[in-house]
């Protein structure tokens, strides 16, 4: 999947997520907010001025969502993203009312709609985890920056002993070489691999 397809299933089939802000103190927390437009790999929702919630996100613009469907766990898509949010008035508010039908049901006139603003994602990476795949995917995304390393990888000093494919629950390690190799697509970040290396040879990042 490329990255406007993640997002279009955060936007289209998610749709609600949870948000993270902080206060001034540094205290977390978590609001419910519909994901209304998704234009290119940019992604608006809107908020009201009078809200908690919108004076955090203007006095910090540092803001982590989760996104989850799925009848139960193993049939789940996950979405997560960290990242940054630009506050752009009332463009694109129209648009997202022609979008997202309901909220004329919330704010059913111009007046009532003059208190909303809309906040734009512009920067952000995050992570796609499919439950629903054996075995289980994931990808890493970006947008308007560059990609960051994460998640375990093995080093030189591996001897191939083979001990982390034999305790990985995904069985997700490349062990036809040396070093090995872990397949980050399908990796669960359990740190099991990391703790019986007898080298200590695998990091994360």
């Amino acid at each position: 999947m490329n990255t406007h397809e993640i997002l279009k299933v955060l936007q289209e089939d998610i749709h609600t997520v949870i948000i993270a802000t902080t206060d001034q103190k540094g205290y977390p927390y978590t609001c419910a907010i519909d994901m209304m437009l998704l234009e290119d790999e940019l992604l608006y929702f809107l908020t009201a001025r009078g809200k908690a919630f919108y004076n955090r996100l203007m006095k910090q613009s540092h803001i982590a969502l989760t996104g989850l469907k799925g009848e139960d766990t193993m049939s789940s898509v996950a979405i997560s993203l960290q990242g940054t949010v630009k506050n752009i008035g009332h463009e694109r508010l129209d648009e997202i009312f022609e979008k997202n039908p309901y909220m004329k049901e919330i704010y059913p006139d111009e007046i009532s709609r003059e208190v909303l603003e809309v906040f734009q994602i512009d920067k952000c990476q995050g992570e796609y985890f499919d439950l629903s795949q054996k075995p289980i995917y994931r990808q890493s995304f970006v947008v308007n920056e560059s990609l960051k390393k994460s998640g375990y990888y093995v080093g030189e000093g591996c001897i191939g002993c083979k001990m982390c494919y034999r305790v990985c629950p995904q069985k997700c390690i490349d062990i036809s070489s040396k070093p090995v190799v872990i397949l980050q697509d399908h990796c669960l970040h359990c740190g099991k691999c990391q703790e019986v290396c007898p080298k200590q040879v695998i990091s994360r990042y």
